[in-house]
């Protein structure tokens, strides 16, 4: 795997941990399972990364397809990708509530009051494969192109991410207790950081591919 691959593998797998938020994922795990043992948390947040890492690489190889049949051009793919991630590492920052990856408040109380599985919705989709983290695999496929290492460098990056996201998960409650609201918040705005920044060279790196700079 060559110095490329390596690099689109440390990018992707940046900006999808920074957009999963495993801590934050997990706070608001425990917040809509209130009834659930450890068994049944256990159980649905296995399922619901699964159906994620389905979702994301069915969204990856298919939505690639999409956008060429719109006509839609790598670099203003990468423009409008870097546009949405800043919306959304700006709600990280001001640690608010955003519909690019959290639920509605009326869809949380659904949640909470109904007996059924949540490992689908809203747990898979939307708190970890949201339009943010679609987005990513969107472009970062687009960058991939053909190649063969490249895209299994991303979607080794996207377990990874994944597989980070599932631990949290699987503890939860612990470390919901540990970390507390403001250890979240915390958390959440660092991370925000990251993501505004790698959303901003993503501009950059379309708006260069586009030509405008010459």
């Amino acid at each position: 795997m060559g110095t490329e691959a390596i690099d689109l593998a440390l990018t992707a797998f940046v900006a999808l941990l920074v957009i999963f938020d495993p801590p934050g994922t997990a706070a608001l795990f425990v917040a809509i399972t209130p009834r659930d043992t450890t068994a049944e948390r256990r159980q649905q947040a296995i399922r619901a990364t699964l159906v994620a890492f389905g979702v994301l690489v069915g969204f990856a190889v298919g939505g690639g397809w999409l956008m060429a049949q719109l006509g839609i051009s790598q670099p203003a793919l990468r423009i409008a990708g870097g546009m949405l991630l800043f919306l959304l590492a700006a709600d990280m920052v001001m640690v608010r509530e955003s519909g690019l990856r959290a639920t509605t408040a009326r869809e949380r109380e659904e949640a909470e009051e109904t007996e059924n599985d949540i490992s689908v919705f809203p747990l898979a989709i939307p708190l970890i494969a949201g339009p943010g983290a679609m987005t990513t695999m969107v472009v970062m496929q687009a960058r991939a192109g053909w190649d063969p290492w490249l895209g299994l460098a991303l979607f080794l990056a996207l377990a990874a991410a994944l597989l980070l996201t599932l631990v949290a998960l699987l503890f939860a409650g612990s470390l919901a207790r540990l970390l507390g609201q403001i250890g979240a918040n915390v958390i959440s705005r660092v991370l925000g950081v990251v993501l505004a920044a790698l959303a901003a060279q993503m501009v950059l790196d379309g708006i260069a591919g586009s030509g405008l700079l010459r």
